[in-house]
């Protein structure tokens, strides 16, 4: 069953440009305590008072979302740009315990055998310092005949992230996992409370923060793409020779479904051959097409806004110096690694804010090691260089 979450705005201009307030009911009108108000991927939060009000005070920034949360109720987010200068009055409704009825359900052997999977692609591969509290509030699904994986969390996660010390809250929207394809997407809101700053944080912190694309975005908004170590060139995708054919592809599915029925056990070679090309071979090879392209091919300024547009395939190379502790003092190591990531767009472009945010981010599909910077190597919106 869908639910709807009414939202009502009174216009009434603040003194102050940068404070939301106002009050959070449920859907008989009585006031919410402890509701979590944070401005999605930050540090910026606060909950409702007993009588449901509230009152959260922003930095300069206008962009981003206000996600109200509370465990039990439908989770709701809206744009600051349309919330700012007005008054509002929330109201939650409940989620509903019936499930709807799903062809495959959510099983705890789905949890046991795809858990570890789950964790790599979206949290990372540091379980030691890196975990969730309440992991077992997960719910997995898997339907074999089609290799889809989804993940559900009906609470929000808890997230220890003792390397770059925060403790996120992160609300999992949703979590799909293409076995086919081997595309995973997740997406999710997140709020962030530091629980330590210590030299050896600040030095993960920064080292998470080089050459990401948190940083990426920041260096298209403020004009300083090459100035920051960014070298991007434009790719493309072209057909793989070495792949096989469809005619091929087809020819090697009515062979294995032959060969289940007959129980072949001889298998030709031109069969053997398609077989072997199909599982170490990719159907496309990315071909770089324009070298150290300048940033007008895939940046727009148009009336203060700036969007990243572009055609085709973006690599986006980072030569990647590590920081280090010497003695009490930071500095940044001899040694380099080269970092190399592509994108491909879903939409026709994003706008790019001032923190390193983007419109509609799960259009924007990333690859090599912008897609390695999963939630343990995350860092809030408000995240400044240093800190």
């Amino acid at each position: 069953m869908k639910t709807i979450v009414l939202f009502f705005l009174f216009l009434s201009v603040f003194s102050h440009a940068q404070q939301i307030k106002g009050t959070v009911v449920d859907e008989t009108g009585h006031t919410m305590a402890d509701v979590s108000i944070y401005l999605d991927g930050t540090t910026t939060g606060t909950v409702s008072e007993a009588n449901g009000s509230f009152t959260l005070t922003l930095s300069t920034s206008s962009h981003g979302n206000l996600v109200f949360r509370k465990e039990g109720y439908e989770t709701f987010a809206t744009s600051l740009q349309d919330i700012l200068h007005k008054s509002l009055k929330v109201v939650m409704t409940r989620t509903h315990s019936i499930e709807e009825i799903r062809l495959v359900p959510y099983t705890s052997e789905a949890y046991q055998n795809h858990i570890h999977y789950f964790l790599d692609t979206s949290i990372g591969y540091d379980r030691e310092n890196v975990r969730i509290r309440n992991q077992r509030s997960l719910k997995f699904s898997y339907d074999k005949k089609s290799k889809l994986l989804k993940v559900k969390a009906p609470e929000t996660l808890i997230i220890d992230n003792k390397n770059l010390g925060y403790e996120i809250h992160y609300n999992l929207i949703s979590y799909t996992s293409d076995f086919n394809s081997k595309m995973v997407n997740y997406t999710g809101t997140s709020f962030f409370k530091e629980t330590k700053k210590t030299p050896r944080v600040r030095v993960n912190r920064m080292n998470a923060y080089n050459g990401s694309l948190l940083h990426f975005f920041r260096s298209i908004f403020n004009n300083m793409v090459s100035a920051d170590g960014f070298i991007v060139n434009q790719a493309k995708e072209i057909s793989n020779p070495k792949y096989p054919t469809e005619e091929e592809l087809n020819m090697l599915n009515d062979y294995v479904q032959m060969m289940l029925s007959s129980k072949i056990v001889k298998i030709p070679e031109h069969i053997s051959d398609i077989s072997h090309r199909k599982n170490s071979q990719t159907p496309y090879l990315m071909a770089i097409t324009k070298t150290l392209i300048p940033d007008t091919d895939y940046i727009q300024r148009t009336n203060g806004k700036v969007f990243l547009d572009f055609k085709d395939i973006l690599q986006v190379n980072y030569p990647k110096y590590l920081y280090e502790m010497k003695g009490k003092e930071i500095i940044r190591g001899t040694g380099k690694i080269v970092l190399s990531s592509l994108l491909h767009t879903e939409a026709d472009r994003f706008e790019v804010s001032d923190d390193g945010n983007i419109s509609t981010p799960d259009q924007l599909i990333t690859e090599g090691d912008f897609s390695k910077n999963k939630i343990e190597n995350m860092l809030p919106l408000d995240y400044q260089s240093g800190d």
